[in-house]
This record gives structure tokens, sequence and C-alpha cells, in this order.
């Protein structure tokens, strides 16, 4: 059986403003989960809206995100010791639309909002949240990665996370996450079927 060719494109080829471009469309396709973070540095309460949150271990819990270099939000989180990862449903539209909005008063009197008993504040219609000390922090060309290891959860009540009202982003748009699980069949990778 003979291997089908394939072209690649490198950069020096294709040049800066293309492989960015590509870039750019490869990723409006690519669906992420939706986040906010918040922290009080000592300047007063902040918060930004993220769709780069991964998990990176397990135990210890740690996770990730990108933080733009563009957003003032963002250079005031990111001198903070700990902050509060509010993982979000689509329920929650409404207040990722009002902490995405440049400008915009996330933290006045019309929110919903605490202060945990450590001093950093957390939206209170989020159910799915957790408090997190930073680890570190890598400086990159236009933004920096911070690293964060979990201290605290909100009390759960269901057994695992539902999907039923999941919050994504795609193309420049939040989206609900399709509810029915869609089979796929994997076996003639080798595997079992697997549910997503």
């Amino acid at each position: 059986m003979t291997q089908p060719s394939f072209s690649l494109t490198h950069p020096a080829e294709s040049g800066p403003a293309l492989l960015s471009a590509a870039f750019r469309n490869a990723f409006r396709g690519h669906p992420a989960g939706v986040a906010i973070v918040t922290a009080d540095p000592g300047s007063g309460p902040v918060a930004l809206t993220v769709s780069s949150l991964i998990s990176v271990n397990a135990e210890p819990p740690i996770v990730a995100f990108s933080v733009s270099g563009r957003s003032g939000s963002g250079a005031a989180l990111l001198s903070a010791d700990t902050v509060v990862v509010h993982l979000l449903r689509f329920s929650n539209l409404d207040l990722v639309k009002t902490v995405a909005a440049p400008g915009a008063d996330r933290f006045g009197p019309e929110m919903d909002w605490e202060r945990l008993a450590t001093g950093e504040p957390r939206y209170r219609e989020v159910r799915t949240w957790f408090r997190a000390r930073v680890l570190g922090r890598l400086t990159l060309d236009g933004a920096t990665l911070l690293a964060a290891e979990l201290l605290e959860s909100a009390p759960t009540e269901e057994g695992h996370a539902s999907t039923q009202d999941t919050l994504v982003y795609m193309d420049r748009r939040w989206h609900r996450l399709q509810t029915d699980p869609v089979r796929l069949s994997t076996v003639a990778a080798g595997a079992e079927d697997a549910w997503f």
C-alpha cells in the first residue's frame, strides 16, 4: 500500500502573515471551554474570561491558561498570588458577556459576587469553581502562560460535571454544547466504541 503524499507549508514559504492567518482560521473552528478567572492582587478585584484553560496534572491538580498582553485586567491578574477559576455553563452567558466586555464594571452593585474567606472574589452564580495558587508565569511574545495548583473547590451536587449546559467558544461566538452524546466507532483504530 502506498502512503499518500502531503504538501507541507513552511513559515519560510508562506510568510508570517499567512501562517498567522492559517492559525486564526484553524482555531476559529476549534471549540474551547470557557472560564472566568478572578483575583485581587491588592488593588481591587479583577476578572477576565479565558478560553485557553487546560488541565495539566491531576495529582496534584494543576491548571494553566494564557493571558493576553493587551488585557488591562490580565496585567493586574498576573500580579496575584492566588486566583479563582470559574468553569462556566451556558446559563452563565450574561455573566460571561459582562466580564468579556471592555470597560465593564465586573464587580459593580448589580453583580452577584462575594469574597472567599481568603479574600479572592468569586461570582456566586457559577457552581463549579476552584481557588488556586499561582505556581509560575511564562512570558511569551504577546501573552503570559500562567500555571496554578488547585487548593479548594466548590462542594458539588453532582457526581461528575454535566455536559447538558456546557458553554463553549468557537468562531468568535458562544455556543451551547450538544446535550446528547454521539456514539463514535473507533474499532478501525483498534479501540472500543467511545462516547463523546
